[in-house]
């Protein structure tokens, strides 16, 4: 009887082993500090020792919550990142976490050498992510101070009323919350108080993989939309939001919406994103960062000046990993909080084969899995722009909302679409795109800039996109060239691209600086995002030759990350490309409205003079230029090839 109950407590022995991890001789320490984070906590240190036979694939995963299966960690660093792993001790220190209103883990891993792993998941280039059987230690809990309860993710928006601003902010609880704000210099107890509504997602509304998994479910908490109304045009206001009992916000600033103001300064990108989940916490940080860097000093620049940020499509690439979207939003914040943020929707928020338009032209567009199962829902909660639009997602979930819409900021009318959606002649979409153009008042707001996502006009190798193209081009550009819009920017294209102004594919004017001259000028501002697209490609028996080579009309093609600013006055609107590496500008255009007759725009003749005289000056100005143009050139290719910078050559040339 003692043989055999000696005999059954060493199989319960052994499977508790079993259970554990893999079997060690020592016990391996593992620590996470600190355990309480501020916001003002830049980093985690993790220590460990003990570590016996260390692998160069042994790895530490992150958890939140706690009680995530194995399986389920948000991301992975292998320990070997630290200079002593092979010791079997290290150190190792995470740059900032979101607050996901939930305490975080982590588990160390042991994955030895040629042993295939036993995951069953993949990441996003298909290569198999690590195994997680063979876990060795885990670390205390690391929470946020307040669990949640205290405001975060903070950016506003305008609404439909020009005397108004939106915040949307997010917290932990439903609970009561507001908006305190007041104009600057004003004492904070005499500011005004606007209570915000709350609202939020389940599980249940994610149409399909991996967003209504374990592995990419996270509840997101509360949104909170709270408006402060009866603003001054043009002025300076503070603001903070949450409640007494779960803490508040930091104080913010804006400037109010001045729709009579004669300058509009706007920072406008697309595709910015954090792109990879499993590993965006431990890598070096993404370009995204860089480019919410240059655009946060070039906003300090500006000082008071009233902007806007535009970031068309493809927000987070969370592609149903639901803490990517409290990643971005924390990274967004220092701008977003200050400055109104725009969206309109990419296919990474919206695009699933269940997805309801699908024309007869579309098979090969809108059938693909780039919004990871998410199919419109985060997007449409998490923002609120002005208007109504909604489109069914076609999986009882919510309606997909934030489509499109419009406003005016200073001397420019700002139109937004959805690419994503019906946009052909008759249908929701195209009657508001006509009916909106046809209401701007171009005296008031002589320029017009419109906005989507997938491109226009583009020479890239995406070339499956042709047919929404063309689509685009019957149903949509007869609207920009009928009501004089001055600018149409697209996304989704990882690139740098402004072609001349453009109907029907031909080009009307191939200068730097000219009069508008009928049609609007596109340019594709994609290049915050990934860089996966090559601006030069060459064909396999032609190396010297280019596969997608770079039209006439193609003005400047590059594929440095970067983002675009807007600075328009009543007189000219100017568009320049500013490059991440350096915080230079790599391209410009302006555009002189035809309504000011103003004697310093181009091509304009101010003065007769004597046909003798005229040759002189003409010869004179020829001489001038080519010096002027040959010293601009060596300089521009000495500062170019200084960074690093290789325009693509033109086919013609």
């Amino acid at each position: 009887m003692m043989i055999r109950n000696k005999q059954m407590l060493s199989n319960v022995a052994f499977l508790f082993l079993l259970a554990a991890g893999e079997p060690t001789s020592t016990t391996t320490t593992f620590t996470a500090t600190p355990a309480t984070l501020t916001k003002s906590e830049d980093a985690i240190t993790l220590q460990w020792s003990n570590l016996p036979s260390p692998s160069p694939l042994d790895y530490v995963a992150i958890y939140s919550p706690p009680s995530s299966g194995d399986l389920d960690y948000l991301g992975f660093l292998f320990l070997n990142a630290s200079a002593s792993w092979a010791t079997g001790s290290g150190t190792l220190t995470l740059p900032r976490l979101p607050d996901l209103r939930a305490p975080y883990q982590f588990r160390i891993f042991r994955w030895p050498p040629g042993e295939p792993s036993k995951n069953p998941r993949v990441d996003q280039d298909g290569d198999p992510l690590p195994d997680a059987t063979r876990r060795v230690a885990v670390s205390g809990d690391v929470a946020y101070e307040g669990s949640g309860a205290r405001p975060a993710q903070l950016h506003l928006a305008f609404t439909d009323e020009a005397d108004e601003m939106r915040v949307l902010f997010v917290c932990v609880d439903g609970g009561r919350r507001l908006v305190r704000y007041g104009p600057a210099g004003l004492r904070e107890e005499q500011w005004e108080e606007s209570p915000a509504e709350a609202t939020t997602y389940e599980r249940r509304h994610m149409c399909d993989y991996p967003a209504n998994d374990s592995v990419g479910w996270r509840h997101p908490g509360f949104v909170f939309d709270g408006v402060m109304k009866g603003l001054q045009p043009g002025r300076r206001y503070l603001y903070k939001v949450g409640s007494d009992s779960g803490g508040w916000s930091e104080t913010y600033s804006f400037i109010s919406r001045d729709t009579e103001a004669n300058e509009t300064v706007a920072f406008l990108f697309g595709d910015l994103g954090t792109y990879v989940p499993y590993n965006t916490y431990f890598r070096t940080p993404h370009e995204s960062l860089s480019t919410m860097k240059w655009i946060l000093r070039d906003l300090e620049v500006l000082g008071d000046k009233p902007a806007v940020i535009s970031h068309i499509g493809d927000i987070s690439y969370a592609k149903g990993y639901a803490w990517l979207w409290d990643h971005f939003f924390e990274q967004i914040e220092p701008i977003a909080a200050n400055t109104p943020y725009h969206v309109c929707i990419g296919n990474h928020e919206y695009d699933w084969p269940w997805q309801p338009w699908k024309p007869s032209w579309a098979a090969n567009i809108y059938n693909g899995k780039d919004g990871g199962g998410e199919c419109g829902v985060p997007y449409s909660i998490k923002f609120r722009m002005p208007g109504n639009s909604s489109f069914p997602t076609g999986t009882g979930a919510p309606d997909t909302q934030n489509l499109y819409y419009s406003f005016d900021a200073g001397v420019v009318h700002f139109v937004y679409m959805s690419t994503e959606t019906d946009f052909t002649q008759g249908s929701d979409q195209y009657n508001f795109i006509k009916a909106d153009l046809e209401r701007v008042n171009q005296s008031r707001t002589p320029f017009i800039v419109f906005q989507g996502h997938r491109p226009m006009y583009t020479s890239s190798n995406e070339v499956k996109d042709t047919a929404h193209r063309e689509q685009m081009i019957q149903h949509l550009e007869p609207l920009f060239v009928k009501h004089n819009v001055t600018l149409a920017l697209w996304g989704h294209i990882h690139r740098y691209e402004r072609f001349c102004p453009m109907k029907n594919y031909q080009c009307l004017n191939t200068s730097l600086s000219f009069v508008y001259p009928g049609a609007p000028a596109h340019v594709v501002i994609g290049m915050a995002g990934q860089d996966y697209q090559p601006s030069w490609e060459p064909r396999p028996d032609h190396p010297d030759v280019p596969i997608f080579p770079q039209p006439q009309r193609s003005m400047y093609r590059g594929g440095e990350f970067g983002y675009t600013k807007l600075v328009a006055t009543r007189e000219k609107l100017t568009l320049t490309y500013i490059g991440n590496h350096d915080g230079q500008v790599h391209d410009k255009v302006e555009i002189f409205s035809p309504q000011i007759d103003n004697d310093s725009t181009p091509d304009k003749q101010v003065v007769a003079m004597p046909k003798n005289m005229r040759y002189v000056e003409i010869a004179g100005g020829a001489m001038l230029a080519l010096l002027l143009g040959f010293m601009a050139g060596f300089g521009v290719r000495k500062k170019r090839d200084s960074a690093r910078w290789t325009p693509v050559t033109n086919e013609e040339s």
